[in-house]
């Protein structure tokens, strides 16, 4: 099953680069991506379930294959578009969504805790970025959509290092569409609410109560709905649209 949206695209010969593709929204992400024509690579470091997403996108009539990158290390960065280019030439679309969290209160956090964060979150970003930017001017096009947060607009307790790095991706995000948008490459964030993954079903449903009854929408957001707005902006009816914010999050920031 590539993809339960309705939103479609026609993405037919263009190549994506989706970090953190192995699970969550990640990998809905790259399965909509395929499900729209894109070749898809499909960039972690856990092998085995970023063959089942490649897998996925391929069994159902797509073109995708699977890169392990540890997207923190420049170097790696480097032959990591190296490889995707000399596979398939050049790269289209890239999807910054690699993130993890280390959740605690800043008293309590260890040095460690705070560098892991910042480097997946932020740090790899910026060497992603940098790399496909390279190839997108010399193209003069482009779409560079960072997945963002809420937690990075409003911030949350418990969540420092987090919040810190996601409202760093929507900084970046904004000088660099600046930077870019005379060579026609487009640089975006998508800021997501609460949606349901792996990681908010494990806060188990007394929890989760809690959050619906805080968004006014009163439900989760689906993974989908995430997907859907990085192909309207990977699209080109977004051409016009650069350093902008999209928050996707059932009304908790308005």
């Amino acid at each position: 099953m590539m993809s339960e949206s309705n939103f479609t695209v026609d993405l037919g010969g263009q190549t994506a680069i989706v970090s953190g593709a192995s699970r969550g929204i990640g990998r809905g992400i790259a399965l909509a991506l395929g499900a729209s024509g894109a070749r898809v690579a499909c960039v972690a470091r856990n092998v085995e379930k970023l063959k089942e997403t490649a897998d996925a996108i391929t069994s159902a009539g797509g073109t995708a294959d699977i890169f392990e990158c540890d997207v923190t290390d420049g170097a790696a960065v480097e032959s990591l578009f190296e490889a995707v280019t000399a596979k398939w030439e050049k790269v289209d679309i890239l999807v910054n969504n690699a993130g993890i969290t280390r959740d605690t209160l800043v008293p309590r956090m260890s040095d460690e805790q705070w560098d892991d964060v910042i480097q997946t979150n932020l740090r790899s970003v910026f060497l992603m970025t940098r790399a496909a930017s390279l190839l997108m001017m010399r193209t003069r096009s482009g779409r560079i959509i960072n997945i963002s947060s809420v937690s990075g607009l409003i911030g949350n307790p418990g969540q420092g290092n987090y919040s810190a790095s996601k409202a760093g991706v929507i900084g970046f995000t904004r000088t660099v569409a600046k930077e870019l948008a005379s060579r026609k490459v487009t640089v975006n964030a998508i800021c997501p609410g609460f949606i349901a993954t792996e990681m908010t079903d494990a806060l188990g449903p007394a929890v989760l109560d809690v959050v619906k009854k805080r968004v006014p929408a009163k439900r989760l957001g689906r993974i989908e709905e995430i997907a859907d707005a990085v192909l309207f902006l990977a699209s080109n009816s977004a051409g016009y649209i650069t350093g902008q914010v999209l928050t996707l999050d059932g009304g908790l920031t308005a």
